[in-house]
């Protein structure tokens, strides 16, 4: 089960790099996204599953689940959906303004028709 859970880590995270250095827009956006889901799924495993134990350190339980992972995840989602938002306005204004959908903002020839 690492290996697959891994194995799915290192695949969003390689699809991420190479949207990422893409010349249009729309595929940096993705590759962000897939980015922001990779380091989610890292986040998440390093917490390790445990079940049927409580959240919290008491005298009573034999053992506890670490919350902080679940609590990084939570936020780095909230932070990754803000990001998202952000970005695809930026893309959006430069579209708008620029007239391309390229990253450095230039209409390049093969555009021009």
């Amino acid at each position: 089960m690492e290996f697959l859970l891994s194995s799915a880590i290192g695949l969003l995270t390689a699809a991420g790099v190479y949207l990422i250095l893409r010349a249009r827009t729309y595929p940096v956006v993705l590759g962000l996204a897939l980015l922001s889901y990779a380091t989610n799924l890292f986040l998440f495993a390093t917490g390790r599953l445990v079940l049927d134990r409580p959240p919290v350190i008491s005298a009573l339980a034999n053992g506890y689940t670490d919350p902080l992972p679940q609590a990084l995840v939570l936020t780095a989602i909230v932070i990754s959906f803000g990001m998202t938002a952000v970005i695809v306005v930026m893309a959006l204004r430069s579209y708008l303004e620029n007239g391309s959908d390229h990253v450095d903002g230039e209409t390049h020839s093969e555009d021009r028709s």
